[in-house]
């Protein structure tokens, strides 16, 4: 990669981190809905991070025990759950269906 393209890359990267905050701040400040909205976008981006590590394989996907982890853990985190409640029945679900199997 020349340097230039590493110059560039850096530029916009701070161009767009000052566009967020001068342009898009402004506007959440004035429309509570769009903020509410905007502090979920972290949270689904993980989760699809997640779902998408659970269930691919390179270019195949897996529906294997880790998916019904996955389904527990996501119905405890929708009843409100602790989080240690959460990756404890997560885990052991997957464990249990594994050795099942």
């Amino acid at each position: 990669m020349t340097t230039l393209a590493i110059i560039m890359l850096t530029v916009a990267a701070w161009g767009q981190r000052l566009a967020g905050a001068f342009l898009v701040g402004p506007l959440l400040e004035r429309r509570p809905v769009l903020s509410r909205a905007a502090n979920l976008i972290p949270a689904a981006v993980v989760m699809a991070v997640i779902v998408q590590l659970t269930i691919a394989n390179g270019r195949t996907l897996v529906l294997d025990e880790r998916l019904a982890g996955l389904a527990v853990a996501a119905l405890l985190v929708w009843r409100k759950a602790p989080f240690i409640v959460v990756v404890l029945a997560a885990a052991a679900t997957t464990a249990l269906l594994r050795s099942a199997t």
